[in-house]
């Protein structure tokens, strides 16, 4: 018996909020600014299957990339109270940093598996050689930090994999309050199981996940059939490297093609499919209908096929701290393009700082894009991103940091009929010794505007008022500064129109 109307917005609104209270649960529990403050983190639910039944709004990059978790370990044997951890980017993780912890659920009745709970979060540190853990210069993912396959999270297996880790306290701690946000979700999950029946509740799933395609396929139709094509750079070290894409809608299916794109990066630009998809997918809800919920049904409709080898689709053992964060946001950045949107700022602008006493790692926020009808927002972390920013409190009370400026770069917008956003001005200075890391793209292209619309101001670094790279590293000084300003966002129209 199928679920009336009434009964389908009210389950899904029951799933979504579970979502949300996990994601509550972990930031409130976490020790790290990274999650507590930033909100660096994901939770979502599951069925028995695997598939993705409801995910909370946090982060567009884990959308794609926390089914591959779970996957991970669904043909594993699973018992009440046993939960499993992993990392790896190439068994269902996307970077080191982001450690997925999954709790199988069971109904309390008959004790059937009916589902599992995950929670994804970017830990500050994961033991790599350079404090924050996302060296700019790695080539081996080994040298990003301890990759953890997937295997049940036993107390000795924290105890023995936080201990390779800087601030091993704070890792048990932020990993102790992932495990408190799966638990909230399975209860949730337990009572819904209770409250129906599993075998109801799992019709039930079945006809969210039913919904969410029908409503992307409707809005896929209404983009008409077609092939679009974009085009578009990552700034390697040592020159750009192309990327592709051709786009076919055909009636209510999407097929998002990268043939063509480059090769295997000998740096850390490279990612998994799975991060690959989350920007697809990511783009795909911002073009249809963002309302739509995030589950495993609204992406049925959508194909992405990228060359094993190539720089969107790596082999395993290949460096990805920065594919994660900066080409996902190119690939959301050429789907909005092939569909005539202007581009937001396009990078996370990742900065590390720390030493062997402390792990300090943020995204900076940036210009949003132009559309149709609006100016961009100005100072906000755009497309693949969704974290908040570090307060100036926060990070001079934990951190050996003073904030010498933070501020709107104003005019980095691109012109138009509807300007971009501006990006912003973050200035630190070191209070003690320390290392650093930088990761940023678009400082050598601009993001771009749309239908005549101006491109937005490239991103600039500069080390004691020096130029350096967008992705670089060293030492600071006691007194010595960092200044990061952000891309603007590129503009809509002609303004002469």
């Amino acid at each position: 018996m199928s679920l009336d109307p009434i009964e389908l917005q009210v389950l899904t609104g029951g799933l979504r909020a579970a979502c949300e209270e996990m994601g509550v649960v972990l930031i409130r529990s976490a020790h790290s600014s990274n999650i507590k403050e930033r909100r660096d983190a994901s939770t979502g639910l599951f069925d028995a299957d695997g598939q993705m039944v409801m995910q909370a709004e946090h982060i567009p990059v884990h959308l794609g990339a926390m089914p591959a978790s779970v996957g991970a370990v669904l043909g594993e044997h699973h018992e009440p109270g046993v939960s499993w951890i992993l990392n790896d980017p190439f068994a269902g993780g996307t970077h080191l940093p982001d450690i997925t912890v999954i709790t199988p659920v069971f109904a309390t009745a008959d004790s059937q598996l009916i589902g599992f709970a995950a929670s994804r979060a970017h830990h500050a540190d994961v033991g790599a050689e350079r404090p924050g853990s996302m060296p700019a210069d790695s080539v081996t993912l080994e040298q990003e930090g301890v990759v953890i396959s997937p295997r049940p999270l036993t107390e000795s297996e924290l105890e023995r994999l936080t201990g390779r880790m800087r601030q091993p306290r704070e890792r048990r701690a932020d990993l102790r309050a992932q495990l408190a946000a799966n638990r909230a979700g399975a209860l949730r999950l337990s009572e819904l199981a209770a409250k129906l029946g599993p075998e109801r509740l799992r019709e039930g799933t079945d006809e969210v996940l039913d919904y969410c395609e029908r409503r992307t396929r409707a809005c896929l139709a209404e983009l008409g059939d077609g092939i679009r094509e974009a085009t578009d750079v990552l700034e390697g070290t040592e020159g750009d490297l192309p990327l592709r894409l051709r786009a076919g809608v055909e009636g209510a299916r999407l097929v998002l093609d990268f043939s063509g794109s480059a090769e295997q990066h000998e740096g850390n630009l490279n990612c998994p499919l799975a991060v690959t998809a989350s920007a697809c997918m990511f783009a795909v809800r911002v073009l249809t209908d963002p309302d739509i919920p995030p589950t495993a049904g609204a992406y049925r409709p959508i194909e992405v096929r990228a060359p094993l080898g190539s720089v969107l689709n790596a082999r395993a053992g290949a460096a990805v701290a920065a594919g994660n964060v900066e080409t996902s946001s190119r690939v959301a950045d050429m789907v909005l393009s092939a569909f005539g949107q202007a581009q937001g700022q396009g990078t996370m602008n990742n900065l590390s700082l720390g030493d062997e006493r402390f792990s300090y790692y943020e995204t900076l926020g940036g210009g949003q894009g132009a559309c149709a009808d609006a100016d961009g927002p100005s100072g906000v972390h755009v497309a693949m991103s969704n974290t908040l920013n570090t307060p100036v409190e926060a990070l001079e009370r934990e951190f050996p940091l003073r904030v010498i400026e933070y501020s709107l770069r104003r005019g980095s917008g691109g012109t138009g009929l509807h300007r971009g956003g501006d990006g912003v001005v973050r200035e630190l200075e070191a209070l003690a010794p320390m290392s650093w890391s930088l990761i940023a793209e678009r400082r050598r292209n601009a993001p771009r505007g749309a239908q005549g619309g101006g491109d937005g101001a490239p991103g600039r670094d500069l080390l004691d008022g020096a130029p350096i790279p967008g992705k670089s590293a060293g030492t600071l000084g006691a007194g010595q500064r960092l200044r990061i300003e952000t891309p603007g966002g590129g503009g809509f129209g002609d303004d002469f129109d």
